[in-house]
């Protein structure tokens, strides 16, 4: 059956003229617009301050960092020297080539520039970031599995899919098995988390987001394939470079996920700008609560 689903399925989306958008294309669309819907319900469920250009401000950050940052993680992690000697496929998205790491980082630097710009604490950010994530990394997923890309290990089992670069025999559909885990099952964690009166404090959905995706990611890691180019590492038959990069965000989730629940600071929005305007107001009168004239 799955593997019936998968032949059937085109790439390709749709086409108009000269342009051809994939559905790999779209997933990354689609995530932003309903992270940034997600967002603003939950920033109001906190009841933090957190208005339209601040999510604006926050998406186009993260967006850019992400889609940058995805890419250059690729030609770094998994390029092999390849992009270096051909400068001309670096730009070339429509191939394929996107670091998960890579892309992770990048956000992490658009959230920064986001914090800065809007002078909200850097950790609000990213538990609103991290809450929402997952949506992404379920539809990039699936739209792994429509591209045949970053298939398991050959299986016996009944949804094992004959992906076209992977061989004659079947394999595990590893992409759906990331989308259950990293998109859907820890969407629900967070989400359910997030549903909190009052939230966690911050930093706390960040730290809960490294360790559950750090998890799923190594366990999926024993039965993915590795990039061909780059194979199993330390001569072994199992570890792989996505565990490698892996380990490190679980850890980091760990410290940051007690650090926070420690030090328990609450999350806060753009409240500050309604703090300064009280401020001002304060400063524009007098003793008597008389205008002071200009």
């Amino acid at each position: 059956m799955l593997d019936r689903i998968y032949h059937s399925i085109d790439p390709i989306a749709f086409s108009f003229g000269p342009i051809t958008v994939q559905w790999y294309g779209l997933g990354y669309v689609a995530s932003f617009l309903l992270a940034a819907a997600m967002i603003m319900r939950i920033a109001k469920r906190w009841q933090i301050q957190f208005d339209i250009d601040a999510l604006l401000t926050m998406i186009t950050a993260c967006m850019l960092g992400a889609i940058i940052g995805g890419r250059a993680g690729y030609i770094i992690f998994y390029g092999k020297g390849y992009y270096f000697s051909h400068p001309d496929q670096i730009l070339a998205f429509s191939k394929g080539g996107m670091s998960y790491h890579g892309g992770m980082i990048g956000l992490g630097i658009g959230l920064a520039v986001s914090a800065r710009v809007l002078k909200m604490p850097l950790l609000t950010l990213g538990d609103l970031a991290s809450i929402t994530t997952p949506i992404g990394l379920g539809l990039v997923r699936v739209a792994n599995f429509i591209n045949g890309e970053l298939w398991g290990a050959v299986t016996d089992l009944p949804w094992g899919v004959v992906f076209e670069d992977g061989g004659s025999l079947p394999r595990h559909p590893t992409q759906l098995y990331e989308a259950f885990l990293e998109g859907i099952v820890l969407l629900l964690i967070l989400y359910i988390l997030a549903r909190r009166s009052p939230p966690l404090p911050r930093g706390s959905y960040f730290g809960i987001y490294l360790i559950g995706y750090g998890a799923f990611r190594i366990a999926v890691e024993f039965i993915r394939q590795p990039d061909i180019q780059v194979g199993y590492l330390f001569g072994t038959e199992w570890v792989t470079m996505g565990m490698l990069l892996t380990v490190p965000m679980v850890v980091g989730g760990i410290v940051l996920l007690l650090l926070s629940l420690k030090i328990a600071r609450p999350q806060v929005g753009l409240d500050w700008l309604v703090e300064l305007s009280d401020e001002q107001a304060d400063e524009e009168v007098d003793d008597t609560g008389q205008p002071v004239a200009a």
